[in-house]
């Protein structure tokens, strides 16, 4: 790898356009959720192979719980037997899975799947996968506030905060992707990308392959990042 290819340690994933990629597809919408998660697997095994420590992924927001009844059992579906299955995976390639989010939103047999992975997972010391699910960037906060609050902080400073969130102890992430063409972060990590480089690409999701990350990645490593101030990157 090139000298000025810069890795970052957390990279942070938006992983939208599955349900175009399926209708352009005339594919039904379940089958573009499925082919996203096998992208979602593949991208973690370049991400691990690369170096990057930290991977995380929008995979369900506390938004898409309004989706149709028949799209959300699909989704809660697909996640329940993918994670499940690609628990071996994880083994062989030493990563290690975290879910953030409001895992209990969840039905129970979705709940042991990911609790089981969770579990499996955690004497792994590779890449650390936090898969994002039932999250949203304003709920993590009011929920690390509510938090605070309830141990009888009378004064809660940034750092309260970023100890109580999911992410707490991770460091924040240095690159967010989005696919699918949006350019916006649709309340993920709101807190966490304070001062994430933003990468936006018109690629849908399900097609968004190795070459597509480290595109993203010499993007990246091509940014001055000055955290507000004046002089070149101060801090990685």
């Amino acid at each position: 790898m090139a000298d000025d290819i810069k890795i970052p340690r957390h990279i942070a994933i938006i992983m939208d356009g599955n349900r175009r990629w399926a209708k352009r597809k005339l594919l039904p919408t379940g089958y573009g959720h499925k082919k996203g998660f096998d992208t979602f697997v593949s991208i973690a095994d370049a991400c691990g192979k690369l170096g990057v420590e930290y991977l995380t992924v929008y995979a369900f927001s506390t938004e898409n719980w309004s989706r149709s009844a028949e799209e959300v059992d699909t989704l809660t579906g697909i996640i329940k037997n993918s994670v499940s299955s690609y628990i071996p995976k994880l083994a062989e390639n030493n990563m290690r899975l975290r879910v953030l989010g409001e895992l209990h939103r969840f039905d129970k047999a979705t709940q042991k799947a990911l609790t089981d992975s969770i579990e499996s997972s955690q004497n792994n010391t590779g890449l650390n996968v936090n898969i994002c699910l039932s999250y949203g960037g304003r709920a993590d906060i009011t929920a690390a506030v509510n938090k605070l609050l309830a141990s009888g902080k009378k004064e809660i400073t940034e750092k309260d905060i970023t100890e109580n969130l999911y992410t707490a102890g991770m460091p924040e992430p240095e690159l967010m992707i989005r696919t699918g063409g949006e350019i916006r972060i649709s309340n993920f990590l709101l807190w966490q990308c304070a001062y994430s480089e933003m990468y936006f690409t018109d690629v849908l999701w399900p097609d968004f392959n190795e070459k597509s990350l480290m595109d993203a990645i010499k993007w990246y490593s091509g940014r001055s990042r000055r955290f507000g101030g004046t002089e070149g990157e101060t801090k990685k």
